[in-house]
């Protein structure tokens, strides 16, 4: 999967997910904000990336992924690794 194929999944199972559009999701937006978040939606969050690109993202790594862009750099760099 290359990276805008990785981008194009990310946002889809996440606006589905969040019950969000799909074009409120830029690399520059803040997930939190972007995806209205409280702590338990970001627990589903997590599990939800997991399900779908077999990614664990521990506690740690979590707060350093405060945009998309933070995100789908994360993810491209684990699955192909």
């Amino acid at each position: 999967m290359n990276k805008q194929e990785l981008i194009a999944k990310v946002n889809a199972v996440l606006a589905e997910e969040f019950e969000v559009d799909e074009a409120i999701i830029t690399p520059e937006a803040n997930i939190k904000q972007t995806l209205e978040l409280d702590s338990l939606s970001l627990v589903d969050m997590v599990a939800l990336i997991d399900n779908e690109f077999a990614v664990k993202i521990p506690t740690t790594e979590l707060s350093k992924l405060q945009t998309f862009e933070a995100l789908y750099n994360y993810l491209e760099e684990k699955t192909n690794a």
